[in-house]
C-alpha cells in the first residue's frame, strides 16, 4: 500500500475527565448503560468496552460509587490479573434503565463534534500530494491515454469534485476504485460523535477497513501500542460507493427511534476519503437535485444535518466526490451546478491501436492465444458494423464469451473468426421489431 501522508496527527488520549470533552452526567450514564447491558465487571474490561483510559474508567466507577450506583462485588477476579469485580446497585440499575430510555446507545464513548472537527482539519483529504508514478502505479492494470493521468493527477491532488463522463464500458469505475487505491494512506474514524446530547454513529465496519491494532507487550513496563485515542478507530481512508440505488434521504442524518440515536449519513461515513457517486442520472431523483445538494458543502467543505428536533449544525465536509456518468454533463446539468464541479475529464473509448493493446493484455492474463486472422475479421469485418466504435469493456467480453464456447465444445481455448462471430453476437441484442 502507498504510505503518502504517514504524518497524520493522531487524536491524544484523554488524560482526565476533562479532557474527553464530555459531561461527567454523559460519562457515568454510558458506563452504567455499558454495564447493564454487557455484564462486564472489571475496570479493564470496561475501559475496553467504553474505548476510555484504565485511569479515566476507574475514575468513573469510583464516581458511581460514590453516587451508590456501583458496588464492588469483594470478588478478586484470578484471571483478570487479580482485579476487582463491579455490579450496578439496584439504584444503578434504575438511573441505567432510565439512561436507556433517552438513549440506547452504550459502549465507547463518542468525540465532541468540536474535537470531530479538529482531527478532520489534522488529516484532511486536502493535505494529500499524489505524484505521477503514485497514480500511474494504481492505474497499472488499465490502458489510459497519457493525456488522462495529466488530468486526473491534479484533480485528485486538488481533493475536489471531479465529474467523469463519456460512453459507457470505458473504465470510469475502474478510474475511479484506482483512484482510491492511489491514495492508499490511513485515518483515525471516530466510532462516534456527540452534538447537544446527541450521539451519531460514524465507524461503520462496512465502510471503514480498520488496521489490526498492534499488542501490548505484557512484559513491556509502558504500554504504548496503540497510543491514540481509542474512541478512534485507525482505518484506510474511507471509500463510498452508490450507485443507481443513491437517494437524497441517504445524505441525511439517520434516526432509529428505538434506539434514540442517529447514524451518520454516506458522505460524513467518507469524510477523510473518497465518495464516488456512480452511474449519475440514474438515480430516481434527478441528477440535478443530488448535486443541488452538494453545492453548499462542495464550495465551502462543510455540510448541514439536522436533529429530530429540526435544530440544524454545521459538520465538516472533507472528501474527495468523484461523479461518474454516461450522459454528457450539458445534458444532465445547468451551467451552475457545472460550473460547482472543479473538474470535468472525458473518458473516451480506446483509440485501434490501444484496443489491441488491451486486447492482447486480456488475452494473455486468460491463457488465450491470439491468432492473427481472429483479429483481422474482428476489426475489418464486425467493428464497420457499428461505426468502429471501441469500448474498453469488449476485449474482456469477447475473450470470455469464446472461452466459454470452447469449455462447451470442450476444445482447447483458441480464437477463430468463427468464435469472434459467436462471441459478438452475444455482445450486442439485435433491434428486432418486437412480434405480438
Amino acid at each position: 500500500m502507498n504510505m503518502i501522508a504517514q504524518n497524520v496527527l493522531a487524536p491524544p488520549v484523554p488524560r482526565s475527565l476533562a479532557e474527553t470533552g464530555l459531561s461527567t452526567v454523559l460519562l457515568r450514564d454510558i458506563l452504567l448503560k455499558s454495564i447493564f447491558r454487557t455484564n462486564a465487571d472489571t475496570a479493564s474490561q470496561l475501559s475496553r468496552i467504553i474505548s476510555l483510559p484504565l485511569t479515566l474508567t476507574q475514575e468513573l466507577i469510583d464516581l458511581g460509587r460514590t453516587q451508590k450506583l456501583i458496588e464492588a462485588t469483594g470478588t478478586l477476579h484470578a484471571n483478570s490479573g487479580g482485579e476487582m469485580g463491579y455490579q450496578l446497585t439496584d439504584g444503578g440499575k434504575a438511573r441505567a434503565l432510565d439512561a436507556l430510555a433517552q438513549s440506547e446507545y452504550y459502549g465507547a464513548v463518542p468525540v465532541p463534534l468540536s474535537e470531530y472537527s479538529a482531527q478532520m482539519k489534522r488529516q484532511s483529504i486536502r493535505n494529500i500530494q499524489l505524484t505521477r508514478p503514485q497514480l500511474t502505479h494504481a492505474m497499472g492494470h488499465l490502458v489510459l491515454p497519457p493525456m488522462l493521468i495529466d488530468q486526473l493527477g491534479p484533480a485528485v491532488s486538488s481533493g475536489r469534485s471531479i465529474l467523469m463522463y463519456g460512453p459507457p464500458g470505458n473504465g470510469k469505475s475502474s478510474i475511479s476504485n484506482g483512484i482510491r487505491d492511489a491514495i492508499g494512506d490511513r485515518i483515525y474514524v471516530p466510532r462516534a460523535v456527540a452534538y447537544a446530547g446527541q450521539v451519531i454513529t460514524v465507524y461503520d465496519p462496512i465502510v471503514h477497513n480498520a488496521v489490526p491494532e498492534a499488542e501490548d507487550d505484557p512484559t513491556s513496563l509502558r504500554k504504548n501500542a496503540n497510543r491514540f485515542d481509542q474512541r478512534y478507530v485507525y482505518c484506510d481512508r474511507p471509500t463510498v460507493i452508490t450507485g443507481g440505488e443513491l437517494s437524497l434521504d441517504m445524505l441525511d442524518l439517520t434516526y432509529n427511534p428505538t434506539a434514540r440515536t442517529y447514524t451518520a449519513p454516506l458522505q460524513m461515513k467518507s469524510s477523510g476519503g473518497v465518495f464516488i457517486v456512480d452511474d449519475l442520472g440514474r438515480q430516481a431523483e434527478p441528477p440535478q437535485k443530488l448535486v443541488n445538494r452538494w453545492i453548499v458543502p462542495l464550495e465551502e467543505s462543510r455540510d448541514i444535518l439536522a436533529l429530530q428536533s429540526g435544530e440544524k449544525f454545521e459538520v465538516p465536509f472533507d472528501t474527495l466526490v468523484i461523479f461518474s456518468t454516461n450522459f454528457h454533463p450539458n445534458q444532465i446539468f445547468d451551467k451552475a451546478a457545472l460550473r460547482r464541479i472543479f473538474f470535468k475529464i472525458k473518458i473516451d473509448g480506446p483509440s485501434q491501436s490501444d484496443y489491441l493493446k488491451i486486447f492482447s493484455l486480456v488475452a494473455k492474463k486468460r491463457g488465450m492465444p491470439l491468432n492473427e486472422k481472429a483479429l483481422v475479421h474482428l476489426l475489418k469485418v464486425k467493428y464497420p458494423t457499428i461505426g468502429n466504435i471501441y469500448a474498453n469493456y469488449q476485449p474482456v467480453f469477447l475473450i470470455d464469451q469464446m472461452m466459454a464456447i470452447c469449455d462447451f465444445e470442450g476444445i482447447p481455448y483458441q480464437m477463430s473468426p468463427e468464435l469472434i462471430d459467436r462471441a459478438w453476437a452475444n455482445m450486442f441484442v439485435r433491434e428486432e421489431e418486437i412480434q405480438h
